[in-house]
């Protein structure tokens, strides 16, 4: 690879699970970055189902912790953001392009996160089932809404370094 072409993927592979956050707080407008970049990622039909709910409080940062195996790290971070989709705004009302979305849009605030020098990590909720349950009523989401995921944002308190995961037995060409 051209060292041109490493400098144009440097946000990429950059961009690593952040799970030790370091104190500080997220303006207002780096959220809304964050926001406008998940929200300009690729979506089915052009429909837009995610939707977002901002958690900055401590109490709900714990409860959030509490409801999530993965999200131990949430306590310290400067915010959640807990990534949905409205099923009945999904193309064709379907749950798999639901998700395909939701995952685009999150994958987009993680780079975003890493460009912005901010520290994020991805909790999954769906398909959870008690994880679901959990944040729906820890948020008083609707039951046509689906709590995809939470994402933890704030300072990073550690820098691991970038990296590629690429391994060539996980490709084939033409055929299996």
């Amino acid at each position: 690879m051209s060292s041109a072409n490493e400098s144009n993927l440097a946000l990429i592979f950059g961009r690593r699970s952040i799970r030790i956050f370091s104190p500080g707080q997220v303006s207002d407008e780096a959220v809304k970055q964050l926001l406008e970049a998940a929200m300009a990622g690729p979506s089915a039909m052009t429909k837009d189902p995610w939707r977002f709910v901002v958690a900055r409080r401590p109490e709900t940062l714990q409860n959030l912790a509490a409801a999530l195996p993965g999200g131990k790290m949430l306590p310290t971070a400067s915010l959640a953001i807990v990534v949905c989709g409205d099923q009945g705004a999904a193309f064709e009302q379907n749950i798999s392009y639901l998700l395909q979305d939701c995952s685009a849009a999150i994958e987009n605030l993680l780079l975003a996160a890493h460009g912005l020098a901010l520290g994020a990590c991805w909790v999954g909720v769906h398909p959870g089932t008690e994880a679901v349950r959990r944040v729906r009523e820890l948020f008083k989401i609707p039951e046509t809404v689906v709590p995809v995921a939470v994402i933890a944002v704030g300072q990073p308190g550690e820098a691991p370094p970038a990296r590629t995961r690429f391994n060539q037995d996980y490709v084939h060409v033409e055929t299996w």
